[in-house]
């Protein structure tokens, strides 16, 4: 498993109904896309259950890297850079994957929290409270899907989360989820990805 996450931050004053109608008319086309787990399409709004920015920030979970590229360097990706820009692309190695409570539920939030992996730590039992947390987190009411993920350049641990209610038990970053895209999320592989 791969995780990967860009961020679109928007200007204050940005209409987010045109990112909502962006998803609406384009979300469907990874619904079938070969290599990929998930993509959930993400908002937060200024002002909104405690956001300080407007932000667009798909965040992925791969089970190929033959499938990420293709995204990346086949055309689909050129759809956001043309709308958005060029964002800087986060890329983090899957430490664990777990299916929630709530697992046939459609997501409606999602919860990212980065985390730097501090200096002088031993780096197995760190990653193995990772992996401890993304089972917490799925045994949680309401929790659809959790998974954690490293970033060995950065040392950054990202703990991902998606709930179906609005009252997640994750601490990080509050997103909506406007669309998700799961072809292959029964092929993600289950719990401590060594």
């Amino acid at each position: 498993m791969h995780a990967m996450q860009y961020e679109f931050t928007l200007p204050a004053d940005y209409d987010t109904g045109l990112v909502r109608s962006r998803v609406a008319r384009v979300g469907h086309v990874l619904d079938d896309w070969d290599g990929l787990g998930i993509k959930t399409y993400v908002m937060r709004e200024r002002g909104v259950n405690g956001s300080p920015v407007n932000q667009y920030g798909p965040f992925y979970l791969w089970n190929t890297m033959e499938g990420m590229n293709r995204f990346l360097w086949g055309g689909a990706f050129q759809g956001p850079v043309d709308d958005f820009g060029r964002p800087a692309i986060r890329q983090w190695t899957g430490l664990a994957f777990e299916e929630g409570t709530a697992t046939a539920s459609a997501p409606a939030y999602a919860v990212r929290r980065r985390q730097p992996v501090p200096e002088g730590v031993e780096l197995a039992s760190y990653m193995a409270d990772a992996v401890a947390e993304t089972g917490r987190l799925a045994a949680e009411d309401g929790a659809v899907l959790a998974a954690a993920a490293v970033d060995t350049r950065a040392w950054e641990v990202v703990h991902f989360s998606l709930w179906e209610h609005d009252g997640p038990k994750a601490d990080g970053d509050l997103f909506e989820v406007l669309h998700l895209s799961a072809p292959g999320r029964d092929r993600l592989p289950r719990g401590r990805q060594w």
